[in-house]
């Protein structure tokens, strides 16, 4: 098999405001759909947890164009959601990153937008790479890197 990229990140979602103030305000993503969409007697339940009869579904991008990666947030707001997000030390996707231009520059302008970093930028890698982690608003590990020339 050979990939080409990464076709998309889906996330569960507490909360679609909140999460899309940190994803579309915060962060820069567009936002190109936003639906309720039925999940009752469609595949979906099959690939859930708990059962729900319908959920909000965002879709967003940081590039639009031909296979470029994009978002998806997802909002099952007709019951209770479980689970909770995870640390690195622990089984399951516990992060994802994205790559960004001038990390310093972008860590200053998320802070002054109320940004919580968990880890301010640091060199890691040999010196090679600058990362800094935040988190959504579900606690979710989102990290920023730049390359170190």
């Amino acid at each position: 098999m050979k990939t080409n990229g990464v076709s998309h990140i889906a996330l569960g979602v507490r909360n679609m405001d909140l999460s899309l103030a940190f994803y579309s305000d915060l962060l820069g993503f567009e936002v190109v759909r936003d639906e309720i969409q039925q999940t009752k007697g469609s595949v979906l339940p099959a690939l859930y947890k708990d059962a729900h009869d319908q959920r909000r579904v965002v879709t967003l991008y940081w590039k639009k164009g031909p296979n470029e990666s994009f978002l998806v947030l997802s909002e099952h707001s007709d019951k209770p959601v479980s689970g909770e997000p995870i640390k690195l030390d622990q089984i399951g996707i516990h992060h994802f990153a994205f790559w960004v231009e001038d990390l310093p520059a972008v860590y200053e302008e998320l802070k002054a937008k109320g940004a919580e970093f968990v880890l301010a930028p640091t060199v890691v890698a040999n010196g090679t790479l600058n990362s800094a982690f935040l988190a959504d608003p579900d606690g979710i590990l989102v990290q920023l890197d730049e390359l170190v020339a």
